[in-house]
């Protein structure tokens, strides 16, 4: 979800104001994928780099995230919407790393759509923790360092129950993954666009659908090899 900083300089404005701006497009987002069928929306809302930020703009974030969790989370448990929330919390406040819990405790029976917030993740820490995990695992005896294939790192990770992402859409005009979900978008369909994240709505998300189904995903295959499966 990018662009917002540089969408409220643009217009004179805070970049705390192009973050609050950002709150509608995740409220339309979210109420649209649930609509389309889409099993699981993950959403990056704070990224492991973004710590480096000035410390007045990482302070009106994390208030702007806990007061939009507290407003929305009726709603969406109201919809069956199930949170969850990955990254590292060991630099979240003891009040706001209560409040994901609890969200994620609250909607953790629904059915519906999976809500996946991004909040202090980055891929390359994620790829790190799993390694230590098994690290540990190998010194405790538990597993054999020639047991250890992808399937076993993949399950570390902190997305290991999640599906490996379909499309990837990137706003804000910037053409790069940014360290998010690295192994999980390894086969991902790529969607840039130019808007900043506070443009970005339902229109434009039924465009990057449209590119998605328009996709041939050959996962190594020749075209040849998908075609005579498929017809």
């Amino acid at each position: 979800m990018d662009g917002n900083g540089r969408w409220a300089e643009q217009r004179g404005l805070p970049r705390l104001q192009g973050h609050q701006a950002g709150i509608e497009p995740v409220r339309a987002c979210v109420r649209h994928a649930s609509r389309a069928g889409v099993e699981v929306l993950t959403l990056f809302a704070f990224s492991s780099e973004n710590w480096r930020r000035p410390a007045a703009e990482i302070e009106g974030l994390m208030a702007l995230f806990a007061d939009a969790l507290r407003a929305e989370l009726a709603e969406l448990d109201a919809n069956g919407v199930r949170l969850r929330f990955i990254g590292d919390r060991a630099r979240l406040s003891p009040a706001l790393e209560r409040a994901t819990a609890d969200a994620a405790a609250k909607t953790a029976d629904n059915a519906g759509l999976v809500l996946v917030i991004a909040f202090g993740y980055g891929g390359r820490w994620d790829l790190a923790q799993a390694a230590q995990r098994l690290a540990a695992e190998v010194r405790a005896g538990e597993l054999r360092p020639e047991d250890i294939d992808e399937t076993t790192l993949a399950s570390r990770l902190q997305t290991a129950d999640l599906p490996e992402v379909d499309l990837l859409i990137r706003t804000g005009g910037e053409q790069r993954i940014s360290n998010f979900l690295l192994w999980d978008s390894a086969y991902s369909e790529l969607f840039f666009t130019e808007l900043a994240w506070p443009e970005f709505g339902r229109d434009a998300f039924d465009r990057a659908l449209a590119f998605y189904a328009g996709r041939q995903r050959r996962f190594g295959r020749t075209r040849e090899q998908i075609e005579a499966v498929t017809c």
